[in-house]
């Protein structure tokens, strides 16, 4: 499918678009992506468009109602999307917990958090929707993927026999791919097989002498996510680890390194472990201390670089919408595909937004002597903060993800950046009010952000579901309406699921879970350490100042590849700055996911059902997904309820090596069986 809108609607089809039946179903489809997604970012840092197998299961379900249309899958669809891309305000929020401050997740004020930070995401794109999305050009390879989907297995006067059986053998490839996920991570989960298989050594004295380590996650969720993040992405990711891992942490434990460190009065993580600390306590205590900080630097250049080269673009197309927006007060009649929600309505319901976020932050600060005394420039400034810093990251968010997916777009980077001016900001008020740098106000900066955040991440979503909407000719006011819908269902869900996951496993820096198997969180631990380090005077700006130029030379050799390649090869800096602060096992598997991806796709290129082939493999790594992710969110609520840190278990501790070798065979079969199932399918359509 072409970036431009398909053929006419169906003839004889009747417009049914934004139904009751359509709003439901996509409000249950966004429950379960929401917390497959939010067990996913919480473990690995990443999160997976749910566009496709929303559509996918849409379609299959509605299909029992003669009177569907493909409009009524898009509103399906639409809801599912952004309610999946809700979850990544896990990147944020549970910092607030690592901080001290809270010790679980308070319902309402985290819902409202979200649903005020999201709608504002929603009214701050749609003024952006003609620029970016009808004018701009833009790819927006998710939004005309999930268009494609659509109208290929939507009922309608132009589907053909081959579209019904490729829309029901869809929707088997991604509950066979839930099916067998769920059920690997449950044998995990009963000790029969490992998690993980990992090796840490100690390199000889001719090598430096320094420590590193090697391991990859055998989980199929980390494998399905490798298949949609692609190969440019994940080798990326895989330079990041070696520059980590093969090269930044053997420098930093090495014996030599420790010595000059000290002597120069420089600060190191090394100086303090034991003498005869081993080489996983050594490298893992080093990466994830110093290293990690590094990769936030390079994260932090890479987005700034992006703002850069996106400046031009967005004055061009935001210039384009204001010009659009004169020609329809001048009396221009609109086509329904051009009708948004009236701006009146959209000023009105961003006010509204606006209001309560600083209720929000009126009640924080009156809740702490700290604070108190300045409620009001607080407030002020941190309205003032999501305003502003708000419509830029919409703005900025919308064009990254029609440059390049809403999955790659770098959300995450942003977040960085926003909570670092946060902070920083913050300390003008400390200053200002004659305040002391207590964990309120890091406690303040993260709850800023964290609507920053919100306004980001749903902008990232809503543009490429704007753009699916556009392709098949929806009505944009029905269907952003239906993105607000979708944004309400997310935020009431995500709280449950953080209280769960925090009472079962915990999060790093936080209060010990029953199990005691703290989730990474990597963007929440990283956001919530530069929080406290700016305001606290004590962020290691050395280490980050190193990860920014090594992001400086990232992309300078992004830019020569990519011209020497023309453009056929790329070193996306981002990418990079992720493999940093991921742990070894989660990139390695990502990288494995993305090869096994790109081989199955190199291997149905020249079939006759490439195109078909193509798209079951996302469904296959939706489904993969989906599975181990809300069968581990389902373990959460069992330990929780029983106190049983291993209520699964059916072996005793303690068999760890035949676990690891049975696992690696049984991960290595079961995937080249999956692939070669879902090429058999894609064959019969």
């Amino acid at each position: 499918m072409t970036d431009t809108p398909a053929s006419a609607p169906p003839v004889g089809v009747k417009r049914i678009e934004l139904t009751l039946r359509a709003l439901v179903l996509g409000c249950i489809l966004a429950v379960i992506f929401t917390a497959a997604n939010t067990y996913l970012g919480l473990k690995v840092g990443l999160t997976f468009a749910s566009a496709i197998p929303a559509a996918v299961i849409s379609m299959a379900i509605l299909r029992m109602f003669k009177t569907s249309t493909i409009w009524e899958n898009m509103t399906v669809q639409t809801v599912a999307s952004v309610g999946g891309a809700m979850s990544s305000i896990i990147f944020v929020l549970p910092g607030l917990v690592m901080v001290g401050w809270w010790l679980e997740f308070p319902f309402w004020e985290s819902v409202l958090i979200c649903v005020f930070g999201g709608v504002l995401g929603v009214t701050f794109s749609i003024p952006l929707r003609r620029a970016l999305v009808v004018e701009a050009g833009l790819p927006y390879p998710e939004g005309v993927a999930a268009a494609e989907v659509l109208t290929v297995g939507s009922r309608g006067a132009e589907q053909t026999e081959s579209a019904v059986r490729e829309n029901a053998s869809g929707l088997w490839v991604v509950i066979t791919g839930a099916v067998v996920s769920a059920g690997y991570a449950l044998l995990v989960a009963g000790r029969v097989f490992a998690g993980e298989a990992a090796r840490f050594i100690k390199l000889p004295a001719s090598l430096g002498g320094g420590a590193t380590g090697l391991g990859f996650g055998m989980q199929f969720a980390l494998l399905g996510a490798g298949h949609l993040i692609g190969l440019s992405v994940g080798l990326a990711q895989l330079f990041g680890l070696i520059l980590a891992w093969g090269i930044a942490v053997p420098i930093l434990t090495s014996p030599d390194t420790i010595a000059w460190l000290t002597a120069n009065g420089i600060p190191s993580i090394a100086t303090t472990l034991p003498a005869g600390a081993g080489a996983e306590e050594l490298a893992g205590t080093v990466w994830s201390r110093e290293v990690r900080f590094m990769g936030a630097g390079v994260i932090g250049v890479a987005a700034i670089w992006t703002l850069i080269k996106l400046a031009g673009p967005l004055i061009g197309g935001l210039t384009s919408a204001l010009a659009a927006n004169r020609r329809r007060q001048g009396g221009e009649v609109l086509d329904r595909t051009e009708q948004d929600i009236p701006i009146n309505i959209v000023a009105g319901l961003s006010v509204a937004c606006l209001i309560g976020i600083g209720f929000i932050l009126a009640w924080f600060a009156q809740g702490n002597p700290t604070l108190a005394g300045s409620t009001a420039l607080l407030v002020g400034g941190g309205l003032i903060y999501v305003v502003f810093i708000g419509f830029a990251v919409a703005a900025i968010c919308g064009y990254m993800a029609g440059l390049i997916g809403s999955s790659n777009s770098p959300v995450s980077g942003v977040g960085i950046l926003a909570v670092v001016i946060a902070s920083v900001l913050m300390l003008g008020v400390l200053a200002l009010a004659g305040l002391p740098a207590d964990p309120s106000v890091v406690a303040f900066a993260l709850i800023v952000t964290a609507v920053v955040f919100a306004v980001a991440v749903i902008a990232n979503d809503n543009l490429q579901d704007l753009k699916t909407g556009q392709l098949v000719h929806a009505t944009p006011w029905r269907q952003q309406t239906a993105l607000i819908v979708g944004v309400i269902a997310g935020a009431i869900v995500i709280p449950l699921i953080l209280n769960l996951l925090n009472k079962a496993f915990g999060f790093e820096g936080g209060p010990v879970g029953i199990a005691d198997e703290p989730l990474a969180a990597p963007q929440a631990t990283l956001i919530s350490a530069l929080a406290r380090g700016v305001i606290g005077g004590d962020l290691r700006w050395d280490l980050i100042g190193l990860g920014a130029v090594i992001g400086v030379v990232i992309i300078v050799l992004d830019a020569v590849l990519s011209g020497a390649t023309k453009g056929k090869m790329k070193l996306p800096p981002l990418a990079v700055g992720i493999g940093f602060y991921l742990p070894a096992a989660v990139t390695t598997m990502l990288v494995i996911g993305a090869v096994c991806g790109w081989i199955y796709d190199k291997a149905i290129k020249n079939t006759r059902f490439a195109d078909v082939g193509r798209r079951m493999g996302v469904l296959l790594a939706s489904g993969l997904i989906v599975g181990e992710s809300l069968f581990l969110v389902m373990t959460a609520g069992v330990i929780v309820s029983t106190g049983n840190d291993a209520p699964f278990a059916m072996l005793p501790e303690g068999s760890a090596w035949p676990a690891m070798l049975a696992g690696i065979a049984a991960f290595g079969v079961l995937t080249v069986m999956l692939y070669g199932w879902v090429r058999s399918q894609s064959a019969k359509v």
